[in-house]
């Protein structure tokens, strides 16, 4: 048993790893036996644990690990990763329309401009149809007050983006520091990290591929 501050750990059913939950993602069977996932972490039932990773998922699903893990009736449906990573994208949008509502992110060229310039920002993001020499204007700006490592994301779409602020043709965004900040950077995190091969972190921060 872990103790009181201790990360809790499980057993993925892939790897046979233990790992704290945070880089683990929880299934468990529906009412109907199909195996869904359980990004929350609230649905009842006995659950099983995959590592937070598109190949791991892929084998499980492959190799019938659930139905093993489960010890019964159970049905994958396919294309469980997929599922899991449209999952992933919506609480990631979920989030950033959230931060929206809540004075934490700022879009347009050139609100994002002075958001880089004066005040806290903790990520850049670019829709993936931004052009060039817009995103890497700013991406010259966030560099040159943040450092090389700072977090620049070009996961979403224009359309998720759109979806995100309630408008049309948002293309550049900058997240700002704070709770809903956070979370929201937390979310695109357990996304890139899900993609894996998709996406790359490195000195440019979290770029699709």
């Amino acid at each position: 048993m872990a103790r009181r501050g201790e990360p809790v750990e499980r057993t993925c059913i892939v790897t046979r790893r233990a790992m704290p939950v945070d880089g683990l993602i929880r299934f468990v069977v529906a009412p109907d036996g199909s195996v869904v996932a359980d990004l929350r972490r609230r649905l009842p039932g006995r659950g099983v644990w995959v590592t937070a990773s598109a190949e791991a998922v892929e084998t499980a699903e492959k190799r019938k690990l659930f139905g093993r893990a489960f010890d019964g009736p159970s049905a994958v449906a396919p294309g469980l990763a997929g599922r899991v990573r449209n999952g992933l994208m919506e609480a990631a949008v979920r989030a950033l329309s959230l931060a929206r509502k809540a004075g934490a992110v700022v879009a347009g060229f050139a609100k994002v401009e002075a958001a880089l310039q004066h005040e806290p920002v903790i990520a850049l993001l670019h829709a993936a149809e931004a052009a060039q020499d817009g995103a890497s204007k700013l991406d010259r700006i966030a560099r040159a007050r943040f450092g090389g490592d700072f977090p620049i994301v070009r996961l979403f779409g224009a359309e998720q983006l759109d979806l995100a602020f309630g408008r049309t043709n948002v293309i550049h965004a900058a997240l700002l520091a704070g709770p809903a900040g956070n979370n929201v950077l937390r979310r695109i995190e357990a996304l890139a990290g899900f993609l894996g091969g998709e996406a790359r972190a490195g000195t440019n921060g979290l770029l699709a591929e």
